[in-house]
């Protein structure tokens, strides 16, 4: 996959044990360092989700007016009986309620409350149901702890296996993202980057200041499509990469891109458009779920979508401003001055010695057609900077001055095989080496060897 176009993989903790994410963490950093490129490890959490008990390896069938039970607890019925993991179930739940189930493939109506833990629903859309699926209430709100006992231990052990980013599910305020900053301020000394996952109607509602406080944000269009309409969804869609972008932070279009691939060795012209509107809308990233957790495909899956993307970036129109960032004036001003300078110029590359990772991400929202090659000494940046959009990140040794961090910038566009003897290249850097937030010039470079 990572030879097919992958730059980050996901691990899903909702599902798995330990040993297994740390086997598979172990795997990236393996093939990462054959290849010779980063691979980011995001981890996702799983956060407050309402889920599907145990039903079996093969599920359970519903049938259109069935009547059956959600319980969270475990008991014989004369009805089918779906276990739910959300204690208290009854006391939320009012008759006529709509409960959603498997991102909405399967749907119930609540026709009476027979507990506090337990209610009586009517199939309205019928099929298999597998254990641990999600369960979805529109029109609840529920008070559930952004954090739960389970997230605390996945994070844990996330950052303990050295994961270079944390999605944080089912958010509802920037206040969550500050509550996993903190206990990640607390857990350890390292920069590990927060995405906020779009997929709550709450989330939707306090979209600008949740962009602001994440470092980067995913449009998880599963459950988002389940807690709004799903015709709003494409236009959500476009309104969160455009204010992600304003902000330079990193966007990422999740769910169903490729869907027809888990079965089929070729996508659909629907999914392909899907695919190719999303880098149209500018997100940096496109992401895979089924096609490569479970899918028959995965490899192929990958190389389509790397195809897909690919063949649209060819088409952008390139340099555009960024003048809406909130970010450091001086970094904006010259990252935008970069981008601008190399099209004039038709620079090879735009080379950005960087420390945080903050100069590569305020050029990238530009999307100039000149590649841009970050170098830093940090390695949890660059693996970082893999999710990034027209960023090829490197690893290089602390720069002792300005000179040498110009030479490790030339040698890193030649070494990348992007410039070459009478070429230009653009270089952004700071008089204060090796110290983040102080890039302020811009050098042009022709090289001579």
């Amino acid at each position: 996959m990572a030879a097919a176009g992958m730059d980050a993989v996901r691990l899903n903790l909702s599902h798995g044990t330990h040993a297994e994410y740390a086997k598979s963490i172990e795997n990236v950093r393996r093939v990462a360092s054959e290849a010779g490129r980063p691979l980011a490890v995001i981890a996702d959490i799983q956060g407050p989700k309402i889920r599907v008990g145990e039903v079996g390896r093969d599920g359970v069938f519903l049938s259109r007016s069935e009547k059956i039970i959600l319980s969270s607890q475990a008991r014989k019925a004369e009805m089918k009986i779906i276990p739910v993991s959300y204690r208290k179930l009854g006391t939320i739940l009012t008759v006529g309620d709509k409960v959603l189930l498997d991102d909405g493939r399967l749907a119930v109506k609540v026709t009476g409350v027979l507990s506090e833990d337990e209610a009586e629903c009517t199939v309205v859309k019928g099929g298999t149901l597998k254990s641990r699926k999600g369960i979805n209430l529109p029109a609840k709100n529920i008070n559930l702890p952004s954090l739960t006992p389970k997230d605390r231990k996945d994070i844990e052990f996330a950052l303990a296996a050295g994961v270079d980013y944390l999605a944080q599910s089912f958010i509802r305020t920037a206040g969550d993202v500050i509550k996993l900053r903190k206990l990640v301020g607390r857990l350890t000394d390292r920069k590990v980057r927060i995405i906020a996952k779009i997929e709550k109607r709450e989330a939707i509602d306090n979209i600008g200041e949740i962009i602001n406080e994440a470092d980067a944000v995913m449009i998880a269009r599963g459950d988002l499509g389940v807690e709004i309409a799903p015709e709003k969804v494409p236009y959500w869609q476009k309104e969160i990469i455009r204010k992600a972008r304003a902000q330079a932070k990193t966007v990422i279009t999740a769910t169903q891109m490729l869907e027809s691939m888990i079965e089929n060795q070729t996508p659909t012209r629907a999914e392909a458009s899907d695919v190719a509107n999303a880098v149209y809308d500018g997100t940096d990233c496109v992401m895979l779920s089924a096609e490569t957790a479970v899918g028959k495909y995965p490899i192929a899956a990958v190389r389509t979508m790397n195809k897909i993307a690919r063949t649209v970036e060819r088409s952008l129109s390139g340099f555009h401003d960024g003048s809406e960032s909130p970010g450091e004036p001086v970094t904006r001003v010259i990252s935008a001055a970069a981008c601008e300078v190399a099209d004039s110029l038709k620079a090879k590359a735009i080379v950005t010695p960087t420390s945080s990772g903050t100069t590569a991400l305020e050029i990238s929202k530009h999307r100039p057609k000149t590649p841009i090659i970050a170098i830093s000494s940090d390695h949890d940046v660059v693996n970082q900077l893999s999710l990034a959009w027209g960023v090829l990140p490197g690893v290089v040794a602390p720069a002792k001055d300005t000179e040498d961090m110009f030479a490790k910038a030339i040698a890193a566009a030649v070494a990348a095989g992007l410039a070459g003897k009478g070429d230009m290249i653009v270089i952004t850097a700071g008089v204060l080496v090796n110290v983040p937030g102080t890039t302020n010039l811009i050098k042009i470079h022709k090289i001579d060897v």
